[in-house]
């Protein structure tokens, strides 16, 4: 993609998440912690995943996925954020701020539809238990990884394609803490009304369509855990709920954001850090300290290092 602008405009001044600087330093030591926490524990789930034997069913396959795409979505804008809370002037140049968009959009839609993959897995794992390894083998496995990558991308283009078309004639301040359409969109000097419907056909559906997957998925599944002994119903159970925490916590805030025209509201900035920042450290803790597995895995992994030393 071209980075050249239509305009003049070649750096945006973000206004942040606040403007007291007493309340900045906090949120400095707040966020370098989350960001800190979001790294190490994703990081865990991963070398665990990779290093134990009996992890190695797809559930877990897809989750060392899904905490490697925590990583990367975090990363776009918690490093800049952190930054910016301790500097008066807080800029970024165009061709970052496209930068910024395309690689938000790829690695949050890739996160959706991974998310939408493993409620998938979990449905067919526990209502077709005897067909299971027979649909869901690894080469399936390794498509819907593909897949669920190959589909971040085309959406994160198309939503680039749109920012990077914008023209604009000043202010080139965004009320925001990372760069977005939406932010953008208030900042272009033209009509963007078919714009953010475009945004809000593409991002917005994206989101509300994979919810609803997802929540008919744990339907489906609830409703034959009806017919299974208790004991089976409640590993199921507790399995199932800490995906649909993580769905709940991750969906919701993308829905509310990008399922609307292009507006912004005071909110959308503590909305924006739920979903990019506080879900990818929640993660590794919901599905950890959930999983008997994961927990007994780690366990294992700690007890041979002990030993090694």
């Amino acid at each position: 993609l071209s980075m050249k602008n239509p305009t003049n405009v070649t750096e945006f001044i973000l206004h942040g998440l606040t403007q007291d600087k007493a309340v900045a330093k906090l949120c400095f030591s707040l966020f370098l912690l989350f960001y800190v926490s979001i790294i190490l524990g994703n990081l865990l789930i991963i070398f665990t995943i990779r290093s134990s034997e009996h992890l190695n069913s797809p559930m877990y396959f897809f989750l060392s996925f899904l905490s490697f795409v925590d990583i990367s979505y975090s990363s776009v804008t918690a490093p800049k954020l952190i930054y910016d809370l301790l500097v008066e002037k807080k800029t970024i140049s165009f061709g970052g701020c496209i930068a910024q968009v395309f690689a938000g959009h790829f690695f949050g839609c890739t996160e959706i539809f991974l998310l939408t993959v493993m409620a998938y897995d979990r449905c067919i794992a526990i209502c077709k238990p005897l067909h299971y390894t027979t649909i869901i083998n690894k080469h399936v496995c390794g498509w819907l990884v593909v897949a669920s990558w190959g589909g971040g991308f085309v959406h994160s283009m198309v939503q680039t394609l749109l920012a990077i078309q914008l023209p604009f004639c000043g202010p080139n301040e965004l009320d925001h803490f990372f760069c977005d359409v939406h932010p953008l969109l208030q900042l272009a000097c033209t009509d963007t009304y078919i714009i953010g419907v475009s945004v809000a056909a593409n991002s917005g559906v994206i989101s509300l369509s994979c919810f609803v997957v997802l929540v008919v998925s744990y339907g489906v599944i609830l409703v034959s855990l009806r017919t299974r002994s208790s004991e089976g119903r409640l590993k199921a159970l507790y399995t199932c709920s800490s995906h649909i925490t993580v769905v709940v916590l991750f969906l919701g805030p993308c829905i509310f954001i990008y399922l609307r025209p292009s507006t912004t509201f005071s909110a959308d900035k503590v909305v924006s850090v739920f979903y990019t920042i506080v879900t990818p450290m929640l993660n590794p803790l919901i599905y950890t300290l959930r999983n008997e597995e994961v927990k007994s895995a780690m366990k294992k992994l700690w007890s041979r290092r002990v030993k090694r030393s």
